[in-house]
């Protein structure tokens, strides 16, 4: 069981929800003079700092990190486990990418691949254009060898990769071609989820098991973020939580996916922020107060459940 709550306060996104604080009782770390300087990716410098502010690990709690713009502190909350663990990941996004930055909201899954500890890793819901064949490339797909890594979109059309072998990988069915590989992903939307959900929690290599929630992966009447909203009902998130506690031996989650407007610090992070933000995303044109309310819902659901 998960007691303790804590907020990783970058972005003050999440001491605005009163309810959850009142209920729930979180511990705070003040990491907001940071937030500019770590929004989106982290240097070296930066992640050290971080870390060494966050402590060592803190099993068995829930953290909070703010937006989905920070969801590379995932990596670094990993970083404080040397137990062998499978990780998994619900998010709209493979956060797969193997160009730097190494300590990056698109990159951090690639991190947490190269630690001997962490045996497995399962995206659950990324369907965002990320695994569609013009990004695909820029993925770490040799993770797929060996079923070392697993996605599995809510929905997503088949994906072509031409003139590279993609890995067989059980969570894909990978068609050769001449000129390229076709990868039929199983998608979500047409499975019993709870069957097939179970199913896959009983294949994991390890006992413990670490989750990380990105609610971009929510629809938005249950999430306003700040990236475009996805395709799981919060009720389908909350019955896959609900099978991992009660079948693996939980050490820890975080959560990300709350909003914030967007504050960086020096010309090159503001460009590449500028660029890398989508101009449509959930949150837009909402009054801050009704993305606080929606956000907060689905946080005190979440915790309800994990917390019992």
């Amino acid at each position: 069981m998960l007691y303790s709550v804590r907020i990783l306060n970058f972005d003050n996104s999440i001491i605005r929800q009163d309810k959850l604080i009142g209920c729930f009782k979180p511990s705070i770390i003040d990491l907001t003079d940071l937030g500019p300087r770590c929004r989106l990716y982290s240097n070296d410098k930066t992640a050290k700092e971080i870390s060494a502010r966050i402590g060592s690990a803190s099993g068995d709690s829930i953290t909070f990190l703010g937006s989905g713009d920070f969801h590379h502190i995932t990596s670094l909350l990993l970083d404080k486990f040397n137990e062998e663990i499978s990780v998994i990941s619900f998010d709209d996004h493979p956060d797969w990418d193997i160009l730097p930055p190494r300590t990056g909201c698109g990159s951090w899954v690639t991190r947490i691949l190269s630690k001997d500890n962490v045996k497995k890793v399962i995206l659950v819901g990324a369907s965002s254009g990320d695994i569609s064949p013009s990004l695909f490339r820029m993925g770490n797909y040799d993770s797929l060898k060996d079923n070392r890594l697993e996605i599995y979109p809510y929905k997503h059309r088949p994906t072509k990769v031409f003139f590279k072998s993609i890995p067989e990988n059980i969570s894909a069915d990978v068609k050769r071609r001449i000129f390229f590989d076709e990868i039929h992903w199983q998608e979500l939307k047409t499975k019993n989820i709870a069957e097939f959900f179970l199913h896959i929690l009983r294949r994991l290599p390890t006992e413990k098991v670490y989750v990380t929630i990105d609610k971009d992966c929510l629809r938005s009447p249950y999430s306003l973020t700040n990236w475009p909203e996805g395709h799981l009902e919060l009720e389908e998130l909350l019955l896959m939580l609900k099978f991992i506690k009660e079948n693996t031996r939980l050490i820890g989650v975080d959560i990300t996916g709350d909003y914030s407007p967007v504050k960086t610090m020096g010309f090159i992070r503001t460009m590449i922020t500028a660029i890398n933000h989508p101009r449509d995303f959930s949150a837009k044109g909402i009054p801050q107060s009704l993305v606080d309310s929606v956000n907060e819902a689905s946080n005190i659901r979440i915790l309800g459940l994990l917390t019992q």
